[in-house]
This record gives C-alpha cells, sequence and structure tokens, in this order.
C-alpha cells in the first residue's frame, strides 16, 4: 500500500502546530496502525528527520495510551483502540490525517503527544476505596450480588483512554468520571465513600477545564471498549443524591 499522511507536528507546547505531508509506501494491509508510524518514523531517521512522537505502551488494547484522532474520529475509523487498528481499514492510495486530542484540558507536549495527567487528578481526588491495612480480606468475606458484580466489571472496562473527550463536541469528561464513579459506588466495599467520591470526582472534572455534557453521545459511540451512555445518567443520580444528604 502506498499512502500519504498529513501529520501534526508540534515541536513543544508552546509553539503553533501544522499538519505536514509524508509519503509511505510498501504498507501491508497486516501491520497495525502504529507499526506504519513506526515504519514512517524509521524513513524520517534515515533522513536525519524528526521522527514523529505518539504516545503508545502496550500495544494489546490494554493501556489507551495510543490516543490519535484519525481522519477526524477517535481511535479511527473501527471501534478499537490505535494500536489494534490495522492498515487493511485503509485502501491503498488513502490520504490520512493523523492529529492529537484536541481538548482544552489535554494540552499537546509535542506532536501527537498530549498531557493526560488531568484524567489522573480526577482519580485522585476519589477514584479508590478506603481499607485497614493488613492482610487481605478473603475474597468471599463480602458478598457481592451478581447484577452488582456484573455492573462494576462494565464499568472496570473503561481503560481511561481519553476518546470519550476527544469525540465529544464540547470537550466533557463525564464518561469516564461516570466509569470510575460507578465501578465503585456499586460495591459495597465503596458504600463508604459513595457520596464524597462522586461529589469530589465531579468538582475535580470540572476544575481541570473540561466542557460540560449535554449526552451528545458521541463519548459512547468512540470509546473502544464499550461503556455505555447510562452510566452518566447513573453518576447524575448519585451526585443528586449526595448533594442533598451533604455527603
Amino acid at each position: 500500500m502506498r499512502l500519504t499522511l498529513r501529520v501534526w507536528r508540534q515541536p513543544n507546547a508552546d509553539a503553533d502546530g501544522a499538519l505536514s505531508t509524508y509519503e509511505v509506501d510498501g504498507i501491508s494491509p497486516d501491520m497495525s496502525f502504529l507499526e506504519m508510524l513506526d515504519t514512517l518514523n524509521e524513513e524520517l531517521i534515515l533522513q536525519g528527520d524528526d521522527p514523529v512522537a505518539f504516545d503508545h505502551d502496550c500495544r494489546e488494547g490494554i493501556c489507551g495510551a495510543c490516543s490519535l484522532v484519525i481522519n477526524g474520529a477517535a481511535h479511527g475509523p473501527e471501534r478499537s483502540t490505535t494500536c489494534q487498528l490495522h492498515m487493511r481499514s485503509f485502501r491503498d492510495g488513502d490520504t490520512i490525517d493523523i492529529e492529537p486530542w484536541r481538548a482544552a484540558a489535554f494540552p499537546v507536549v509535542k506532536d501527537l503527544v498530549v498531557d493526560r495527567s488531568a484524567f489522573d487528578r480526577i482519580i485522585q481526588a476519589g477514584g479508590y476505596i478506603t481499607a485497614p491495612t493488613g492482610a487481605a480480606p478473603e475474597a468471599h468475606a463480602t458478598p457481592v450480588p451478581k447484577p452488582d458484580a456484573e455492573s462494576a466489571f462494565e464499568h472496570a472496562e473503561c481503560i481511561g483512554c481519553g476518546a470519550c473527550v476527544a469525540a465529544c463536541p464540547n470537550g466533557a469528561a463525564m464518561l469516564f468520571t461516570s466509569a470510575k464513579v460507578n465501578h465503585l459506588n456499586v460495591l459495597p466495599q465503596g458504600a463508604p465513600e459513595r457520596g464524597s467520591r462522586v461529589l469530589d470526582m465531579v468538582a475535580q472534572m470540572d476544575a481541570e477545564g473540561f466542557g460540560g455534557c449535554t449526552l451528545a453521545g458521541e463519548c459512547a459511540t468512540a470509546c473502544p471498549k464499550g461503556i455505555p451512555l447510562f452510566s452518566i445518567t447513573a453518576m447524575n443520580r448519585e451526585f443528586l443524591r449526595a448533594a442533598r444528604k451533604g455527603r
């Protein structure tokens, strides 16, 4: 395959960025999208040019580090992470636009790399369960009803990639935050901090500068792990309940 790539290049957070055009040839349809970028970078290095900076880690669709907007879609045309997107999803001769996440709360660090530490601070605000120190408790010591366990597992699938933010027309982080809140709030182990968790995490989300949610639904459509839109409405109910009770 021969492809034309239009890649966002930005040397640092303070500099202006622009799309640069590159031609790549000999791309196998069985390559992953990141392997294709590796091929481009090998050519750039041989030419003495600066390689394109992009985030990646596990390349197994688990960590969510591979955050790219491809032809205007978060993670590209398939409902998967970028590392699990293969070049067979494109055609020979295609022009592909590759950009970083676009959100005020995710400032560009370099090229396609953005700073997603805002997500970390949301987690730090309440995405944990207080437990006494000592030996690990018996796994069956606290019974969990099957529907609650299934709901917790469903929300725990969120990998924090940020596709929901990148896809949202408002740059909202409600789907991510609701997944983290509901994952813990539905479990009996999370009950003691149920109210404070949702209030603190939503407050931190707002403080980070994410946009307001209007339930456009683009977040759930772009989510590679299929976090459902009703997760947001569930968190909203938790928030109103906690606000009325004062935590």
